[in-house]
């Protein structure tokens, strides 16, 4: 997260088992800590993944470097209205959105990075269904 006192990488711990309003809230600490100078070694440690949403600032697609000791980046970048065909080759405008991802293959191997990706990519097109994930 880009601030005033430089970039922080603040994370929420054991996110899977918080609902989504819990999740809301933790954010909002993290981001007040974060604007304020205030956050804790406990709030910058501990992580798995981060999630960088490089979109937020116009970025479009890039190159995320891991932040050791985590074992994975997702860059999102912003969402673009882009022509695309149909199998009959209509041209339609679609919402596309590059989503780049760095692994750490000795802990994780290519072939989970990929399902997950394609997973993610299901559920974001989708959001109905990650209703059914809620807990």
């Amino acid at each position: 997260m880009a601030t005033t006192h430089g970039l922080v990488v603040p994370n929420i711990k054991n996110v899977q088992s918080l609902s989504i309003l819990e999740i809301t809230h933790e954010v909002q600490r993290l981001v007040q800590g974060a604007s304020n100078n205030k956050l804790t070694s406990e709030d910058v440690s501990g992580g798995t993944i981060t999630i960088s949403n490089i979109g937020a600032i116009g970025g479009k697609f890039g190159s995320p470097l891991l932040n050791v000791p985590e074992v994975a980046i997702i860059a999102i970048g912003r969402i673009q209205k882009l022509p695309r065909f149909s199998d009959d080759e209509t041209v339609y405008p679609a919402l596309v959105m590059n989503v780049t991802i760095g692994a750490d293959h000795r802990v994780i191997d290519g072939a989970a990075v990929a399902n997950f990706c394609n997973r993610w990519k299901a559920l974001i097109e989708n959001p109905e269904h990650l209703l059914l994930h809620l807990r």
